[in-house]
């Protein structure tokens, strides 16, 4: 996975942070709009809204004693280790 992120320790137990994504933010935006077209003029209203969602997966391996005890990650994509994901992506190597 490469150099972490971030690394803590607490006794015999260190934690290091990866980050997988490539920063990518995705939106997707509708409008309506409504029209008047009774009495002497026109009128209408128009709105807009739009969700953004970014892919990303925050992986943290905990080590003690010098070996893996432990890996969780989390991140808005995917499921449990769903293929073609970010948190897929970061630990495909390390599933067996």
């Amino acid at each position: 996975m490469g150099p972490p992120v971030s690394k803590s320790a607490e006794g015999a137990t260190e934690m290091w942070t990866y980050s997988s994504g490539n920063g990518h933010t995705s939106i997707a935006a509708m409008t309506t709009a409504t029209a008047n077209t009774h009495g002497p003029g026109m009128s209408g209203n128009a709105s807009t809204f739009g969700v953004a969602s970014q892919r990303y997966c925050i992986v943290n391996v905990a080590i003690v004693s010098g070996s893996v005890s432990r890996v969780n990650y989390s991140g808005p994509t995917g499921g449990l280790i769903t293929g073609d994901e970010q948190c897929a992506f970061a630990v495909r190597n390390c599933v067996k």
